[in-house]
């Protein structure tokens, strides 16, 4: 019996592996092993609101757009800042002026911490069809975080 140079030992052929192609599944079933992208977005979004720079940045927006009283950030301010606040606050400088009535948001939140407890943080902040710019200082004591110091842009 002659052998060929294909056959193995034992007289089979050896197996050729072959790629696999994926399993077709329905277009609306996604794998179980990961979580979703909505999922995978809202954690997202918890945890950027837990930074201090964009907690506080939502804070000072809702405070200065009219929405809501300056007395919500009584505890959250230091004295000076509290009085700066409640001087803007009755203009509302960051609410949308004109036609477009859209509520502001906070675009961008982000901070530097200069030393141990102190943030220098900024706020891109989206009113109507503008955008304006919000710098604030916050100090960590007491065991809470309290906005320091607060600068709005020129607004025309």
């Amino acid at each position: 019996m002659t052998t060929s140079v294909s056959e193995s030992a034992s007289g089979r052929q050896p197996r050729r592996r072959t790629p696999r192609s994926a399993p077709s599944r329905p277009p609306t079933r996604r794998d179980s092993r990961r979580p979703a992208e909505s999922a995978l977005r809202a954690a997202a979004h918890r945890a950027r609101e837990r930074q201090p720079p964009y907690w506080f940045a939502r804070r000072l927006l809702l405070v200065l757009s009219g929405q809501c009283p300056v007395h919500t950030l009584l505890g959250y301010a230091t004295d000076e800042t509290y009085e700066r606040l409640g001087a803007l606050a009755p203009a509302a400088p960051l609410r949308p002026r004109g036609t477009d009535r859209t509520a502001p948001a906070v675009l961008e939140a982000r901070g530097t911490q200069i030393r141990p407890g102190v943030i220098e943080a900024f706020a891109r902040i989206a009113t109507g069809h503008r955008q304006r710019a919000m710098a604030f200082r916050l100090e960590h004591g007491h065991n809470r975080w309290r906005c320091t110091a607060l600068e709005l842009d020129l607004a025309p």
